[in-house]
């Protein structure tokens, strides 16, 4: 499987869901507070810690994992 890096720049900043109930007739998680449905994006890290602090929002840094590319060709796919 391949992943391509098209919009990878971009820092998110998700909000946690506050008393997530599982709804009793689809089995889907839901929740009262509306903050869980918003996801706004940065264009760098630094933005979306400073908009962070600004707007006194606890938060967590996740560092994006290194890719790790194997380069083959399409031959080795039918060689063993």
């Amino acid at each position: 499987m391949q992943s391509g890096t098209a919009k990878s720049n971009k820092w998110i900043l998700e909000f946690i869901t506050k008393d997530p109930t599982k709804n009793p007739l689809m089995g889907w998680e839901s929740s009262s507070d509306t903050l869980s449905e918003l996801k706004l994006e940065f264009s760098s890290k630094e933005l979306a810690i400073k908009y962070a602090k600004k707007k006194k929002i606890d938060f967590d840094i996740l560092e994006p994992k290194k890719r790790k590319i194997i380069k083959k060709s399409y031959a080795d796919n039918f060689l063993k």
